[in-house]
């Protein structure tokens, strides 16, 4: 029986999903489906996830055709209405195995009124679903520790598409990762949608530094861990302690910062201010001099002057950004974002561009920075690893996919840094 095949679109927790859904699908013996995992976080997400599934209509012409992901959740009745998507499935309902066991039994069980299975998000109270023992290369494994998010920045569809923050207990989460190093992974990354929110639905309110520490504590032949995007005005201090003692956990944060400019962060519902973020960088730095920063920044909110926009421009020089994820502003329907004077689109992709372009420029000055460096690479194919710092690194000679290889930088090509191991 053919296995049904998958693809997925957006973050890193819709990769570990489709894990999931793969294992779901094959215990109900589900066979010969497509299925797309969607993304919603911009309208251009949305635009490609119906291009994506027109192209696989068209090469797959007699296989069940199945939408699921945030966009499924968000916009269901704009899949239901293609005609070559036979079910739209919700964020909820694609983690349980009932969803996959119906699909099983075919078009004779599942009928007309059973096309469309999208719940209300809002009401999922329970923990993060469905746990695999991660996914990933051979190297390095994602960790779901958390779902959903209790906040409402402005701009933001995922809330509605994720639901309320749930965690995964820490004990569940260490003895997943504990299965992990048995099986000879040397990284974990934990990832949520909004991870520094982890614990605060569980009991005693434990925060995201705690599970830090725990797991760091409780599974000592882990060699590294690392965290995915975080919310800076809401890094803990044991979380802070974490950075500056444990040598285990990477020097890499992806901070989700959004803009530099304080009147356009109020806009946005932000948390934090421009120097909120600014004294975050400086204190994570100075407490871990190697670390390297990521970060989110939108191009062409409503309202953004030219003025706001060089806020956020300087602000990747004066947080000493290096890996920039740069969106160009979307409306999205249902967002108060939506409902405000809205950019000019030459703007916005002006502006996009020149920011762009300053993270290649910190991204130049990065990698000539590490020129004769030592790292040790962890490696994700015979020839690319990558630091702690989560930098790109390629070898002339092949090396054991899976193994950390200390290591020699020699130069780079613009992208990635070249290396020889280090004797």
């Amino acid at each position: 029986m053919t296995a049904p095949r998958f693809t997925t679109l957006g973050c890193r927790l819709n990769a570990y999903e489709t894990e999931a859904m793969r294992e779901l699908s094959g215990a109900a013996g589900l066979g010969d489906a497509v299925v797309v995992n969607t993304c919603a976080v911009t309208a251009e997400a949305v635009r490609k996830a119906r291009q994506e599934i027109r192209r696989l209509r068209r090469e797959n012409p007699d296989a069940t055709l199945v939408v699921t992901g945030c966009a499924a959740q968000t916009e269901p009745g704009t899949f239901a209405a293609m005609d070559e998507v036979d079910h739209v499935i919700g964020n909820t309902e694609k983690m349980q195995r009932a969803t996959w066991d119906r699909l099983a039994r075919g078009p004779d069980f599942v009928g007309e009124t059973e096309r469309v299975q999208v719940d209300d998000i809002m009401s999922v109270t329970e923990t993060a679903g469905h746990l695999i023992d991660g996914f990933g290369t051979r190297s390095r494994a994602y960790v779901q520790v958390q779902n959903g998010c209790d906040h409402r920045c402005t701009f933001c569809i995922i809330p509605y598409g994720r639901g309320n923050s749930r965690s995964v207990p820490a004990g569940v989460v260490v003895e997943q990762i504990k299965r992990l190093v048995d099986k000879g992974f040397n990284e974990v990354v934990l990832t949520g949608v909004d991870l520094t929110s982890w614990g605060a639905d569980l009991p005693g309110a434990p925060r995201l530094g705690d599970l830090v520490i725990r797991i760091l504590r409780l599974v000592a032949d882990l060699p590294r861990l690392r965290i995915s995007s975080i919310d800076s005005i809401e890094a803990d201090d044991n979380l802070m302690r974490a950075i500056a003692t444990e040598s285990r956990l990477m020097p890499h944060l992806h901070l989700s910062l959004q803009a530099g400019d304080d009147m356009i962060l109020k806009r946005m519902k932000r948390r934090h201010l421009r120097d909120d973020a600014i004294r975050f960088c400086a204190e994570t730095r100075r407490l871990r001099p190697d670390i390297v920063f990521g970060a989110d920044i939108i191009a062409g909110f409503p309202t953004e002057t030219e003025a706001m926009f060089e806020n956020s421009l300087r602000l990747v020089e004066e947080c000493g950004l290096t890996w920039l994820h740069v969106f160009p502003f979307s409306a999205r329907p249902g967002t108060p974002a939506a409902r405000m004077p809205q950019p000019d689109g030459a703007t916005v992709k002006a502006r996009a561009a020149r920011l762009r372009a300053a993270g290649a420029a910190r991204v130049a000055a990065h990698l000539d920075r590490q020129q004769g460096a030592r790292h040790d690479v962890l490696m994700e194919t015979p020839q690319m690893g990558r630091t702690p710092q989560f930098t790109e690194v390629r070898f002339a000679a092949d090396q054991r996919e899976g193994a950390i290889v200390p290591a020699r930088i020699t130069g780079h090509d613009g992208a990635q840094l070249s290396a020889v191991p280090a004797g």
